[in-house]
């Protein structure tokens, strides 16, 4: 079998999907791609067992067949080759050879019977959004998944899905963010957890523009695919919490406040603060705001004010700053609004204007103040 293929083109390819390859596998095939030949297609498959990815390409090749070729050494040796075609030769053994204008390199292939194979996707239910729309659902929801894997259902992010929209809500206990987009629309109202990783890896591949998405899903398994690209992932079988209890309802007092300005005060503060908790209290009263923090281990101590507006009774909460600076970062708004009740309720973030597609509703805990 033999094929020729543009150097760079191929790199480019490769680099989408070998995000999925684990360093420290059990299985030594999955530190392969798989190429397979068909119809001058070149079409490469990687996977870790629970995520599939495959890109296509164009390649110049009389032949059809297929080969695992380790990904590391190929993906090392591609990244010092100048763009120029290379000319891969298989052999009956798997040995591969690559050619290119000045050079010869040799790489011991797998057999590709060995390699997983792909779920099928058997009675999936599918909808479709812009890929754009996906981009910065996960975008916004990817930081507040949880870490812990004794609670699988939050590591991943929740897609519920209903005739009027899609809302993608993702919580580690101690923020919550919920994501709406009413220019997606399901045939069904029905729901799924998807992992971080392969969400990670769909942003990265897929263009921010308005490209229309095929996405289906059935019981455990969710199937994306844009153009070239196509992506398998399991999904997470576990219950998601039930979110909606853990919003509050009435959060009568409401604070505006410039994003930029509050997020730089918030990095500059947050220094001064106990490193375990990253604790910073604000006081508001009228139209301004104070942030405080200190880590008495150390007697280091910062405070800041800024002006703001604000409705409601003065008051003093603490949050941890390092969340707050992260939800902030998914509000494209010059100000957000912060909704507040008392110092032991939840505060919930918001842009002060939201696109007419979107709706954004971002949820922190407070700390307890260690006056």
């Amino acid at each position: 079998m033999k094929f020729i293929v543009s150097s760079s083109s191929l790199l480019k390819h490769l680099q989408q999907i070998s995000g999925v390859i684990n360093a420290n596998t059990v299985l030594p095939i999955l530190e392969d791609f798989l190429f397979e030949i068909s119809d001058k297609k070149l079409s490469v498959t990687a996977t870790d067992l629970e995520t599939v990815m495959r890109v296509q390409m164009d390649i110049e090749s009389k032949a059809s067949g297929k080969v695992c070729i380790p990904a590391k050494i190929l993906l090392d040796s591609l990244k010092n080759i100048a763009d120029q075609p290379l000319t891969f030769n298989i052999d009956k053994s798997f040995a591969v050879e690559i050619t290119s204008d000045n050079g010869k390199y040799k790489v011991m292939g797998e057999n590709p019977d060995n390699f997983p194979k792909e779920p099928a996707s058997d009675d999936a239910t599918s909808f479709t959004m812009t890929s754009s729309a996906l981009v910065t659902a996960i975008n916004k929801a990817l930081f507040a998944v949880s870490n812990d894997d004794l609670r699988p259902a939050m590591t991943g992010v929740f897609f519920e899905l209903s005739k009027d929209g899609v809302q993608f809500v993702a919580t580690d206990a101690h923020r919550l963010v919920r994501y709406k987009r009413t220019d997606a629309k399901a045939a069904k109202a029905d729901s799924f957890i998807v992992p971080k990783k392969p969400l990670n890896l769909l942003k990265n591949a897929l263009p921010d523009n308005d490209d229309e998405l095929s996405i289906s899903y059935n019981s455990n398994h969710l199937f994306v695919s844009h153009g070239d690209v196509q992506m398998i992932c399991r999904l997470i079988d576990a219950r998601f919490p039930d979110y909606k209890v853990v919003i509050p309802s009435d959060n009568p007092y409401k604070l505006v406040v410039n994003k930029n300005d509050f997020q730089n005060a918030l990095r500059r503060v947050s220094v001064f603060s106990n490193k375990s908790t990253n604790q910073v209290a604000l006081s508001i009263t009228g139209s301004e705001l104070q942030m405080a923090a200190q880590d008495v281990d150390f007697s280091f101590e910062g405070n800041e004010r800024m002006s703001c507006q604000y409705d409601g009774s003065d008051m003093q909460i603490a949050f941890n700053a390092k969340f707050l600076i992260e939800m902030l970062n998914a509000a494209d708004t010059t100000e957000i609004k912060v909704e507040l009740s008392t110092p032991t309720k939840a505060g919930i973030i918001k842009p002060t204007e939201q696109a007419e597609n979107e709706e954004l509703l971002m949820l922190v805990m407070p700390l307890m103040l260690n006056n």
